[in-house]
């Protein structure tokens, strides 16, 4: 059974850093994509940033130069290191897995709040 778990949100100021991470578990299925999405008030869900398990990142045009994301396949991990946070960061941050046989897993959700 799949499972997503994310950790590492919460509230910063502004110029502040936070670190997410999310661990996904599949029955032994591979992973094909791993990245981050979110979703602020009143707004559709957006890409943050994805990487494949060649490593080959993707940004949004919003985050590139603050965040960074990274991956360890051994362990099915992928972390989104966010600095220089903005207030227009402020959303809900979803883990995504694209599975190589199976399709996608979404995690339930991290808030990350900035604000003074």
């Amino acid at each position: 059974q799949v499972h997503l778990v994310e950790s590492g949100g919460g509230l910063v100021q502004p110029g502040g850093s936070l670190r997410l991470s999310c661990a996904a578990s599949g029955g032994g299925f591979s992973i094909a994509v791993m990245g981050w999405y979110r979703q602020a008030p009143r707004k559709e869900r957006e890409l943050v940033a994805t990487i494949t398990s060649g490593g080959g990142p993707v940004y949004a045009d919003s985050v590139k130069d603050r965040f960074t994301i990274s991956r360890d396949n051994s362990k099915n991990t992928v972390n989104l290191q966010m600095n220089s946070l903005e207030p227009e960061d402020t959303a809900v941050y979803y883990c995504y897995v694209r599975w190589v046989m199976i399709g996608v897993s979404w995690g339930q959700g991290t808030q990350v709040t900035v604000s003074s």
